[in-house]
């Protein structure tokens, strides 16, 4: 049974399959060819909720880099594509209460 990977901030660019690309802080264990269930959200359930499923994805590529170093074309591939570099690290350290400079997982995947 494949993991359940989190989308709840980005899950409109999920469904509408805009978003071929995520930033984590963790899932280091990942390898290309892990399949993965997308899901709106998977921690935190309050009782009664359940998990939502988007849609399997597959793994492509991995690799750890700073998050300052994201580019325009990357903010396309996270389902961002009005954003600006600074705009979207901004998001993400705001949401995380991280600095610009935290290594993060880049992984790429397909929709399967």
């Amino acid at each position: 049974m494949p993991r359940n990977m989190s989308f709840a901030m980005t899950t409109p660019q999920f469904k509408a399959r805009m978003k071929t690309v995520t930033r984590r802080f963790g899932w280091w264990f990942l390898k290309p060819g892990d399949v993965l269930w997308g899901v709106v959200k998977s921690m935190g359930l309050k009782k009664g909720e359940s998990i939502v499923r988007l849609g399997l994805i597959e793994i492509v590529s991995t690799r750890p880099e700073p998050l300052h170093d994201i580019t325009l074309d990357e903010c396309v591939l996270e389902g961002f594509p009005e954003m600006c570099p600074y705009d979207f690290i901004e998001m993400l350290c705001r949401h995380y209460n991280c600095q610009p400079e935290k290594v993060v997982n880049r992984i790429e995947y397909a929709y399967l």
